[in-house]
């Protein structure tokens, strides 16, 4: 791997100065408005734009594990892989119509607060310990040492360093508060998108190059030739990467669950929306959706180049490592082939998807620990500005442990995004379960949904180890399983979190009628109106580009 040349350390260097400057002069110019108050501090209350709301979902949402390993996936698997990206733009629609409307309506700032208006005080703090170990141990550690790897790789610097500063920079912006996240993120995404694009057209310059053409559209034309089943979009049963995307499960099933409970249930991600004002909050949302469609471009093309240059006999043997193939080399590899200059930009996006990810993560936890656990565990009248001191020293601390830890959990070694969306999956059938029967169906229980929690967990790990305990051959005409080269029948994750969600909406459904009778009537259902549902003529006129921008995708590389 190359080192930094002084051009790639000046145009950083203009990246880190532009982002803590502009910072600086947020905090200082929004300062003289709400000043210290909590939901300022925590939500930027009616301070972000839709612009910044966008900008600062996909700065949040994008980070190591989409650069480094959905460039694999795409050296992997191919285009087939952007269904997470393609499908969230579609999904975050939804989010805008359904789930926002019914959050700000009932003044839900967390989640665990909405939880404890629909099922109770057990069912929140439960829910509230679980996210916040999951966003600590797992989210903010995995993010941190992915991020540090990939920098480390491509700046020549140690790791451990490299660590250091992500954790340092990302807690300075997240000190700020909401307000200022929510708007260095937009200098973030820039950074990212620019710096993106430039190295996708680089990748696709090279792959010009190998038939003696120049230029990025020579280069997917070229690309297009020499890696056409990398294009497919929905993957036959025979394909040997079907396990990760099981055909039709990938609109029709599982990714539904994925995306919905991403994007819907998860206080990363709807607390940049959940200070605005529904129409803001539905631009921002909508906005973001739009920038979704551009991320396979940046994400997932890189790592298809990098197939097409190594088959070419381009890359030597670069993308094996321990003399096995690695496809999570394929981004660090064609960001070291960028020229001087170019790579500082590259290096600039890189760091700033995985800034922007871990200060939202900590502005997160930060909200829950203050909101939903010291304020009302240990100080109910705690003033504003010492829940801010609170929020703060949370943030601290929550990096502070994740510096500590992730060295510990050896998360280099355990593969790249796929691993990442199938662990996550284990909990993403029962939360999502919890959250809609919460919302549409009045009849649900706290019994319900502490069910949810338990059984979901319980239910995914059961179906994970089930094809050691029997034989699942029986499910392979059906299309639920398919035979592994060591000789077992398995379900895809995707199709395991769909059969554990109808197993736990059954389940409480089945609890939730049984208790109909003894129901605690001090838990109401939320107020849920159809009103809220409808949408102006531009957001409606933004959600049909965006569905037939997808319908054309998907038809035309079926």
């Amino acid at each position: 791997m190359s080192t930094f040349s002084t051009l790639d350390l000046f145009v950083f260097l203009v990246y880190f100065v532009l982002v803590a400057g502009y910072g600086i002069w947020v905090y200082r110019r929004k300062q003289a408005g709400s000043g210290q108050a909590s939901h300022d501090y925590f939500l930027a209350e009616g301070s972000l734009t839709w612009w910044a709301i966008g900008a600062s979902l996909i700065a949040s949402n994008i980070s190591a594990e989409q650069f480094i390993g959905m460039s694999g996936s795409g050296y992997k698997i191919g285009m087939a892989i952007a269904v997470y990206e393609l499908m969230a733009a579609a999904t975050l629609v939804i989010v805008a119509v359904f789930f926002m409307p019914v959050y700000l309506k009932n003044r839900i700032y967390t989640m665990p607060q909405f939880l404890e208006q629909r099922y109770g005080k057990s069912v929140a703090t439960t829910m509230a310990l679980f996210w916040l170990g999951l966003y600590v141990v797992v989210n903010l550690t995995s993010i941190l040492y992915l991020g540090a790897l990939a920098i480390s790789s491509l700046s020549g610097i140690a790791l451990l360093p490299c660590m250091l500063f992500l954790a340092i920079f990302a807690a300075v912006i997240t000190l700020g508060g909401m307000k200022v996240i929510g708007y260095t993120d937009v200098v973030q995404v820039t950074c990212l998108v620019v710096g993106g694009l430039v190295t996708t057209w680089l990748a696709l310059d090279l792959v010009a190059a190998l038939a003696g053409k120049h230029g990025a559209m020579s280069g997917f034309s070229e690309l297009f030739v020499r890696a056409r089943g990398h294009f497919d979009m929905i993957l036959k049963r025979d394909d040997p990467n079907y396990m990760d995307l099981p055909g039709l499960s990938v609109l029709l099933g599982g990714m539904w669950i994925v995306n919905l409970n991403y994007w819907g249930c998860n206080q990363y991600i709807t607390q940049r929306a959940l200070g605005a004002d529904l129409p803001t909050a539905r631009k921002g949302l909508l906005f973001a959706a739009f920038l979704k469609l551009l991320m396979p471009v940046i994400v997932v093309l890189p790592g298809i180049a990098a197939y097409a240059l190594d088959k070419s006999g381009a890359l030597g043997d670069a993308m094996h490592q321990g003399g096995e193939l690695n496809p999570d080399r394929a981004y660090p590899i064609l960001l070291n082939l960028l020229p001087s200059g170019l790579k500082g930009i590259a290096f600039a996006a890189l760091t700033a998807a995985v800034v922007a990810s871990l200060a939202g993560k900590a502005n997160s936890i930060a909200t829950i620990f203050t909101l939903d656990i010291y304020k009302k565990a240990f100080n109910k009248g705690a003033s504003e500005q010492r829940m801010v001191w609170i929020g703060r020293v949370s943030v601290v601390v929550s990096m502070a442990l994740a510096v500590l830890i992730a060295p510990m959990l050896g998360i280099d070694k355990k593969g790249g995004f796929q691993y990442i969306q199938e662990y996550t999956g284990f909990v993403s059938p029962g939360i999502l379960a919890m959250f809609l029967l919460g919302f549409f169906w009045k009849k649900t229980t706290a019994g319900a949904a502490m069910f949810a929690t338990v059984g979901g967990l319980a239910g995914s790990i059961v179906l994970k180890f089930l094809p050691s305990m029997m034989d699942l051959s029986f499910l392979i005409p059906v299309g639920f399983a398919k035979m592994t080269d060591a000789g077992v029948a398995e379900i895809p994750f995707l199709d395991r979190m769909f059969i554990v969600f109808w197993f736990v909406v059954a389940g409480m459904v089945l609890l939730s009628k049984m208790a109909e009778a003894r129901r605690d009537p001090m838990h109401k259902p939320l107020h849920i109106d159809t009103s809220l549902f409808r949408v102006d003529g531009a957001f409606a006129l933004g959600s049909a580009v965006i569905c037939v921008m997808l319908a054309t995708i998907y038809t035309a590389w079926w």
